[in-house]
């Protein structure tokens, strides 16, 4: 449990840290520019930033830590009958968080790709309403500020090249031709098909006058949602267009880093060799674990007793620097490349590995502790791991940007958890 404990607390302190000050780059309005570095150790001009996705993967490390307060409710409680049964309760909750956290890995590239295809969308309509405001002049909008359909109307006549009431795919293409969608890159041809899916209700693969301007009407009320209450300078700007444009890029980088998610697109070579492969690693992790957990105990008391240092200081501090020194220099590594992706992905694998000890360890842990019947004593460890998952993840799941400050808190928390378990255990004999 010490182990346990520990590796959760390097992870989060020493490692998540030092990969924000190895990775630092230049923060220009919240986010870290890519290789640029020109700010020092400055605590809140330099430091990096993540996608959302790493965001998700904090707060579902905050859930994780559920079995540690499930199975440490008896002794809150005070409650002595209760402990046996909360051992059991705790063990099968963080078996179905275990299972849920694997579903989340196989759907995650499916829901990445509909938000990312969602965010497109909003591309096709910001290029589309501006493409639209320069061929009428910026006159979109009455006085009141609804929609002008009689604008619109003349707009679709100048778009019917043949004049015959209905707009071709051809015809559509020639209007969003020259049409530049911003950071994404998507063709004319599928700007066009979107278009149609919107406008075309009748499905008859045109788009008639009607269905037109019902169509720029909706995306119009559409990109106006996104201004702000107040300070818009009158009904003929296109200030909201500029808002709709600011929330759209903003939505599309925090979901799409360096092109990431192109890659998760393409889908995986041999995907079922490679599920049955990962739930093979789960097993044989399984299996290495409860057949270790005895002799490394074994191990950490004679070495103890051999060298009079005490069994608290060698498996809170001695073996997760051992077990996880590979994992935190690869982290670093590649956290000081210095780009978002690279970050994002290294605070995500940091993210991930505490979810897995505190879900696959700790059913393991509990097995062994419900089966043998042992008692559940480990309040100071459980309240250690509940104070840097919850510190912790709360700064990466409403953040996405990290200043260097964030790494002095973060570090802090390893000497203060050392502290903490040192008194709960040795001064106030909680263990």
């Amino acid at each position: 449990m010490g182990l346990l404990a520990g590796s959760t607390v390097l992870l989060l302190t020493i490692i998540w840290g030092t990969c924000v000050i190895v990775g630092k780059c230049d923060i220009e309005n919240s986010i870290a520019l890519d290789s640029v570095d020109t700010r020092g150790f400055s605590l809140t001009g330099s430091g990096v930033s993540t996608d959302i996705w790493t965001s998700y993967a904090a707060r579902i490390m905050i859930i994780s830590v559920l079995p540690f307060v499930i199975v440490q409710l008896p002794q809150l409680l005070h409650s002595t009958s209760g402990r046996h049964l909360a051992v059991l309760i705790a063990l099968v909750v963080s078996l179905l968080l275990l299972a849920s956290y694997c579903f989340y890995q196989v759907f995650q590239p499916w829901i990445q790709r509909r938000k990312l295809e969602y965010v497109r969308h909003k591309h096709v309509i910001l290029g589309f309403l501006r493409h639209l405001k320069q061929r009428a002049l910026g006159r979109l909008l009455k006085e009141n500020g609804e929609p002008d359909r009689e604008v619109i109307g003349k707009l679709f006549h100048t778009i019917d090249d043949n004049g015959d009431g209905n707009l071709t795919h051809g015809e559509l293409k020639a209007l969003v031709i020259g049409i530049q969608f911003e950071e994404v890159d998507l063709d004319h041809d599928d700007a066009v098909k979107r278009i149609m899916n919107d406008f075309d209700t009748s499905r008859n693969q045109l788009v008639e006058k009607e269905e037109f301007i019902n169509g720029v009407c909706r995306w119009l009320d559409r990109a106006r949602g996104s201004r702000p209450a107040s300070g818009d300078a009158g009904p003929h700007t296109v200030k909201f267009l500029s808002n709709f444009h600011m929330e759209t890029k903003r939505e599309h980088d925090l979901l799409d880093v360096s092109g990431q998610n192109e890659e998760v697109s393409e889908g995986v070579k041999n995907g079922k060799w490679t599920t049955v492969k990962a739930l093979l690693f789960l097993l044989l992790g399984t299996i290495i674990a409860a057949a270790f957990a005895d002799p490394l105990v074994d191990a950490v008391d004679n070495f103890s007793d051999a060298t009079s240092i005490p069994a608290f200081f060698i498996s809170f501090i001695a073996l997760p620097l051992a077990t996880n020194s590979s994992e935190a220099v690869s982290a670093i590594i590649f956290a000081s490349r210095d780009k978002r992706q690279t970050a994002s992905l290294t605070f995500s694998e940091i993210y991930g590995a505490v979810t897995m000890n505190n879900v696959l360890c700790l059913s393991v842990f509990l097995a062994l502790v419900y089966v043998r019947g042992l008692t559940w004593d480990f309040s100071s460890e459980v309240l250690v791991i509940l104070v840097v998952c919850i510190v912790m993840g709360a700064l990466g799941s409403f953040r996405t940007c990290f200043p260097l400050w964030t790494s002095i808190i973060a570090i802090l928390l390893y000497p203060f958890s050392l502290a903490l378990v040192y008194v709960l255990d040795y001064v106030f004999g909680w263990s």
